[in-house]
């Protein structure tokens, strides 16, 4: 097949998706005149006419119609296969998207992802925050992270984190007007900061474990937020006692901002996993994401 022939049957079949010799233009990056001079050139070489036109409307003809049925499975394997190749480059390229919830944005995506994505100036990354389970095939994401958990049973995941334990904890100026908790029931009495959680309208559940009894405690106070990073800096205002994942809060909690309470009784949830579907085709962006997940410190990968 020579070049023009490959062009010539590019320009047809964008035609007959289109239906319109004006858009497909546009697509092709061609003027109008341009595109049809191609196609009468196709039709002239097959001695056959493949459109129907008339002033308000472009239909495929039998012949055209036959025509498509051959050749658009056949293009879609090159595309396919040129889309292979381009995963040999060593500076892959192309954009990719994630939902995941708010923890999983900042401790675990954003940290793996600052790190490589100024090496790889092709490539674009898009973090959508969404604490609900969201269709990432309807949404069109390629990827979504949750706790494991959480994941559908038909996708394929990746563990990306550990287990992670969550903790209590309070500014010392809080502590210094209110004496710490010593047992879970003991919130009660407190000023405690609610995450509301913005797909159910409720409050995140303050779980504890202990000795294999889980306990949920409901707790009041003066400050809600949907936001863990705006309860977080709640906490260190002194504004009350405030329920989040260990880890979000290590670094305060190493410098003396927050203090840890309960420490014996907070629960670990699942770790995180980073999923897509089965039939994703993996571009090379998707690929040089899986990649900087799984060199990421401190976590321990599993396929599952």
């Amino acid at each position: 097949m020579s070049g023009n022939n490959l062009k010539d049957l590019t320009a047809f079949l964008m035609v007959a998706e289109e239906g319109n010799f004006t858009r497909a233009a546009a697509r092709l990056g061609l003027s109008q005149s341009a595109l049809s001079q191609v196609i009468r050139g196709l039709e002239a070489r097959l001695e056959l006419r493949l459109f129907a036109r008339t002033t308000r409307s472009v239909a495929l003809t039998p012949a055209g119609e036959k025509l498509m049925q051959r050749v658009a499975p056949a293009m879609a394997q090159i595309d396919a296969g040129l889309q292979e190749i381009t995963e040999l480059r060593d500076k892959p390229a192309g954009s990719v998207r994630i939902s995941a919830d708010e923890y999983a944005v900042l401790n675990l995506l954003q940290p793996a992802i600052a790190r490589v994505l100024p090496d790889f100036p092709d490539i674009s990354v898009e973090l959508s925050i969404d604490y609900g389970l969201s269709d990432i095939v309807s949404g069109r994401y390629d990827a979504g992270v949750r706790r494991g958990g959480l994941v559908a049973r038909d996708m394929i995941a990746l563990q990306i984190s550990p287990p992670h334990p969550m903790t209590v904890v309070a500014a010392p100026v809080y502590l210094a007007r209110q004496p710490a908790p010593r047992h879970p029931r003991e919130l009660t009495g407190h000023t405690c900061i609610n995450l509301r959680l913005p797909t159910h309208g409720e409050y995140f559940a303050w779980v504890f474990d202990r000795a294999g009894k889980e306990q949920r405690i409901k707790v009041d106070g003066q400050f809600v937020s949907n936001s863990i990073a705006s309860a977080r800096d709640a906490a260190l205002s002194g504004l009350g006692l405030a329920y989040l994942p260990r880890e979000y809060v290590r670094e305060a909690v190493q410098q003396g901002a927050l203090v840890e309470v309960l420490s014996g009784w907070c629960k670990t949830f699942e770790p995180y996993y980073l999923y897509y579907p089965s039939r994703l085709h993996r571009s090379p962006a998707f690929l040089w994401l899986l990649d900087a997940l799984r060199h990421s410190p401190g976590e321990s990968p599993r396929a599952q």
